[in-house]
């Protein structure tokens, strides 16, 4: 019995005590055993789920990306089969589009990526954004065509869903037939 009360005490006494503030691992990067986990930072958020000034900070930095290093290094001409926009902020699905490829951009270019993150970069996610965002029948097909030719255009998005439109009539008409009573 008075193993068992020492070895209670023991314990007792160990699990008191302030947790080692140094790891035989710190070196490595590794955290104190029993400390609390680093703050794993903010996960990205999709430009277009931000609002306000939060949206306008990260559409000044995505654009300073695309102005400065996307389009001078990988712009390439302007064409007829390469469309591009100087107002390309306008265009909400390729702001989208590089916004997406921008924070890939970041994640492949640190250096925990390793040696080939930058070419996994390029394969994966370079070449198909440019593509499609710069395809004759894309989203800036009908912006400039030409450099001589600087133009801007939106095109008409598809209309709601058959369903949307159902829910906006009825809404619409429960609220109108709610409005006066004698």
């Amino acid at each position: 019995m008075e193993q068992s009360a020492q070895q209670a005490r023991r314990l007792d006494h160990l699990a008191s005590a302030p947790a080692s503030q140094s790891s035989p691992f710190s070196a490595l990067g590794a955290p104190a055993f029993g400390g609390p986990p680093p703050a794993a930072p903010p996960e990205p958020r999709p430009i277009l789920e931000l609002e306000g000034e939060e949206y306008e900070d990260e559409l000044d930095a995505l654009s300073d990306w695309v102005d400065d290093f996307l389009m001078p290094s990988y712009g390439a001409e302007v064409t007829t089969a390469a469309p591009w926009c100087p107002r390309w902020q306008e265009h909400d699905d390729v702001v989208a589009w590089l916004h997406a490829l921008w924070l890939a951009y970041q994640q492949h270019k640190d250096p925990e990526a390793g040696p080939s993150g930058l070419l996994v970069w390029h394969r994966d996610f370079l070449t198909h954004t440019i593509a499609a965002i710069r395809a004759p029948g894309g989203p800036l097909s009908a912006c400039m065509t030409s450099p001589d030719r600087p133009a801007h255009r939106l095109l008409p998005g598809p209309p709601p869903s058959i369903r949307t439109e159902e829910a906006n009539a009825a809404e619409a008409g429960s609220s109108g037939s709610t409005g006066s009573g004698s």
